[in-house]
């Protein structure tokens, strides 16, 4: 794959130059990439083709990876001559801070996911749970990222090549609902020790009694980023904006739309998650938690790394004063929904549905069926 990413790049470098990098010409080279990349993949499985069909989606997105981790390292002057001509005439907004970190999440965590993925589908294994994990956090970066372009400062510089992204997010998209509609990996019917568990209240469960807490003070967290995102008069979301995270202020419009994206969409999963906590039998509770903790973790990820990175101007920095406090605060945000996942998969008996026993339904078992004939 690096190899084919390194003789890629070099190619179209000099093909862009010799046709003066005409913005169309662009988009037409990279969708033709994209095309060839799947066409090698299938070309060489045919022998032996793997029966699910994510395979080729997740060996696609490995080439791109190495793109974006070559991108950011350059935008960080490790490396050079790669992506000089694409970023000047195709997405200057991968020059941005946001950008980069995005493309180092990209090219590190997600291609991890997607060669253990391959692993399991060529071993024929599940990988159900790490895929709405990777779900979760693709599908936060990309709607970010488009939205964040089009509402920021880089709108005025959309160009053709823009619309590539819309394949890296309605792809996720399409492989979220594959992966929520299959079989799960655990059964969603418990007995007897499912049972003990849901009739323990939440005071006699304290793991589930810090989660909540944790889970509470994670909502109140969404709620003021997202009032300051929203340009809130209140003292309180002046004072942060000020003092502790100026970036949620910066015009590229990164920030801001992913605080509204958290305000929206995160803030009511996160009260659902309280309620699943207290309420025994949301068998829903694995897959959503999972998925939220993979996009809040990317989101995270990419808006702390940004509001510390050189390419933000400084007064949207994070102040050095509350340097520690913000970043605890934010570490320990991101790390919220990730512990509810692991305790929701790791002992899962309270998220079942009860077995009905012999007796107590109502409903008579066969024994009970024969004794009533008999009686009669």
């Amino acid at each position: 794959v690096e190899w084919l990413v390194f003789l890629t790049l070099k190619a179209f470098s000099l093909f862009y130059q010799c046709i003066h990098s005409t913005p169309y010409v662009i988009l037409g080279v990279g969708m033709a990439v994209l095309v060839l990349v799947f066409l090698f993949y299938f070309l060489i499985t045919r022998g032996n083709p793997p029966k699910d069909v994510l395979f080729f989606v997740f060996a696609v997105f490995c080439f791109t990876c190495v793109i974006d981790l070559i991108s950011a390292l350059q935008q960080d002057g490790v490396v050079s001559g790669f992506m000089e001509f694409y970023e000047k005439t195709g997405e200057p907004y991968l020059g941005s801070a946001y950008a980069i970190m995005m493309c180092y999440w990209d090219g590190i965590v997600h291609f991890v996911m997607y060669l253990m993925m391959i692993s399991r589908i060529t071993d024929r294994k599940s990988y159900r749970t790490m895929g709405l994990f990777w779900a979760g956090s693709l599908c936060a970066n990309m709607s970010v990222f488009i939205v964040g372009i089009v509402a920021g400062k880089y709108g005025l510089e959309i160009r053709p090549a823009f619309w590539i992204n819309f394949v890296f997010l309605l792809l996720p998209v399409w492989a979220t609902i594959t992966l929520f509609i299959r079989a799960k990996d655990r059964p969603l019917i418990g007995g007897y020790n499912a049972h003990h568990v849901q009739t323990m209240n939440l005071i006699w469960r304290p793991q589930d009694l810090m989660l909540v807490l944790l889970l509470l003070a994670a909502m109140a967290f969404t709620l003021l980023r997202g009032l300051v995102a929203l340009g809130s008069p209140l003292e309180a979301c002046s004072v942060y904006l000020e003092q502790y995270e100026p970036y949620l202020s910066d015009p590229v419009g990164f920030p801001k739309v992913m605080m509204l994206h958290i305000l929206f969409y995160g803030l009511p999963l996160l009260g659902s998650f309280v309620y699943g906590l207290l309420k025994p039998g949301c068998t829903w509770m694995p897959d959503w938690t999972m998925f939220f903790s993979g996009a809040l973790i990317q989101c995270q990820w990419a808006h702390i790394g940004a509001s510390l990175h050189s390419r933000t101007l400084a007064p949207f920095r994070i102040p050095g004063d509350s340097l520690c406090c913000v970043l605890m605060a934010n570490v320990l945000y991101a790390l919220v929904p990730i512990l509810v996942a692991l305790r929701v998969n790791s002992n899962p008996y309270f998220f079942l549905k009860i077995a009905p026993f012999p007796g107590q339904t109502g409903l008579p078992n066969s024994e009970e069926k024969d004794t009533k004939y008999k009686d009669k």
